[in-house]
């Protein structure tokens, strides 16, 4: 019997918060919360922040609803850019990463299906607490979910839309 959470309002600003550089992510339904579905993660983005490496997932899809802001995605070899009221779909075994394309800050309602990738999220602000991840460590998350991540990426992302990611060298004028 799955275990279901009693009916709530979650406020605008409840729910756990996990800083994940230049962008964040906080909890609103949580697999436990409905039987495993599906988990839903509000992350704020500050202006031209990357949300990550090109990566792949391997057990869940993603759908990113733009609430607020321009957000950008490379979807395999195919940009688009995500508009408030948009939704970007990045099924599972696509490599994506995303990022806020504009000069203020912006917000998307990640629904993750199945749920248990939420997590990652949590654990992942937890190793950051203390600056940049052990490479091993931060292997080893990835290794957990079933998660593809391409930290060589980073640099051509940078360059190519003019994006920040922490740790990462500032990039260069085009």
């Amino acid at each position: 019997m799955d275990s279901m959470a009693s009916p709530r309002i979650l406020g605008a600003h409840d729910g756990h918060l996990a800083v994940l550089g230049g962008m964040s992510a906080r909890f609103m339904v949580e697999g436990a919360d409905v039987g495993r579905r599906f988990a839903l993660v509000e992350h704020p983005m500050q202006p031209h922040a990357l949300a990550a490496p090109m990566h792949r997932h391997h057990r869940e899809d993603e759908y990113s609803f733009v609430l607020e802001g321009r957000i950008g995605a490379l979807l395999g070899e195919s940009v688009v850019i995500g508009n408030p009221g948009d939704l970007i779909f990045k099924p599972r075994e696509q490599w994506h990463t995303f990022w806020n394309a504009g000069d203020t800050p912006a917000r998307v309602l990640e629904i993750i299906s199945p749920a248990g990738f939420e997590a990652y999220f949590r654990e992942l602000g937890a190793e950051l607490i203390n600056g940049p991840p052990d490479p091993q460590r931060l292997a080893a998350l990835c290794a957990r979910y079933a998660l593809d991540m391409d930290m060589s990426s980073v640099p051509g992302l940078i360059q190519r839309f003019g994006v920040r990611f922490p740790g990462a060298p500032p990039s260069t004028p085009r």
